[in-house]
């Protein structure tokens, strides 16, 4: 399968947020490329896959009925399954897994968070190269898909070009960089100067730029500063996903009701539906919709507040 990841603009995969409806409505507003969130390789091997003959959507579900990746054949050409691991057989048996219903692999290199870092996936991968480089050959190899790896910065240029270099050799097709290291925070400022030295020394594959674009005029300023390929983005596309759309930004009101019928309509879970839209509204705690979404404990709930009764009414009887 054949997908490129040259001047592209693509959703970040993030926990929670990166689900079906956020990945639907991107791809909506223009997004090239959408990323699920981070899935642990043994959660996705150990379910089973099945087709929801009341939405088409595909869900793989453990023995615990608990449903750990949703999907829409409409995504699959632009989708990205990104793997949380520490393991070469167990990363390409997880691939294999969702092979059918995705068009690329990645494998995720930075996230911090204890209980990737413990398990020795996520950033841990950073410090333990000849791992990494077993896993992405192994995939490469034999998962028959495009393969990616999205990682953060080292402490330095130097090891973080020397790491970029190593995962390029394994023959993968992009190379997704968040710039920050792994002890910094959404708070602290990232450093986009990292993306120059890299993109001048990793040459035969695209180079992604990720961490701090808000707004479009971010994108330009990050490929003026460094020749980056492609940009991909996360917490601008999680506060308005409309970022994706040359015309500008809409009101966040609006931004809601679309996601909520969209959510409605592929009959997403409500705990993750009310945990998207307040990240939706986290930079405006003070607005009378964050408090009554604080509030709001079902789907009805929700429709009151954005006057969607007669939508919910109507989807519901389907």
């Amino acid at each position: 399968m054949s997908i490129s990841y040259g001047n592209k603009i693509i959703l970040a995969p993030m926990v929670r947020v990166g689900t079906l409806p956020m990945r639907l409505l991107a791809l909506e507003f223009g997004a090239d490329l959408v990323y699920s969130p981070e899935i642990v390789d043994k959660r996705i091997i150990a379910s089973e896959r099945r087709v929801n003959k009341a939405t088409g959507i595909i869900e793989y579900i453990d023995e615990k009925n608990s449903i750990n990746f949703r999907t829409h054949p409409s995504e699959k050409c632009r989708l990205i399954f990104q793997i949380g691991t520490s393991d070469p057989e167990l990363a390409l048996q997880a691939a294999l897994k969702v092979k059918e219903d995705v068009s690329g692999i990645d494998v995720n290199c930075g996230c911090p968070k204890k209980f990737s870092i413990q398990g020795g996936m996520g950033a841990a991968l950073l410090t333990d190269p000849d791992k990494l480089k077993a896993i992405l050959t192994n995939l490469v190899e034999n998962c028959g898909l495009p393969v990616t790896c999205k990682i953060r910065m080292l402490e330095t240029a130097e090891e973080t070009i020397k790491l970029c270099k190593m995962i390029e050799s394994t023959g993968i097709k992009a190379l997704a960089i968040h710039c920050r290291t792994k002890n910094e925070r959404p708070s602290d400022k990232g450093h986009w100067e990292i993306f120059k030295p890299i993109v001048e020394n990793v040459k035969s594959i695209p180079v992604i730029a990720n961490g701090d674009i808000f707004d479009r005029s971010d994108i330009q300023k990050v490929k003026e500063l460094s020749a980056v390929s492609s940009i991909m983005i996360a917490r601008g596309a999680q506060s308005n996903v409309s970022i994706f759309c040359n015309e500008g930004l809409l009101p966040k009101r609006e931004i809601a009701i679309m996601y909520i019928k969209k959510a409605i309509n592929i009959h997403n879970n409500y705990a993750n539906t009310k945990y998207t839209l307040m990240q939706i509204y986290a930079d405006s705690v003070k607005d009378n919709e964050y408090h009554a979404l604080v509030r709001a404990k079902s789907y009805e709930d929700l429709c009151e507040i954005y006057s969607l009764q007669s939508y919910l009414k109507e989807h519901k009887l389907r």
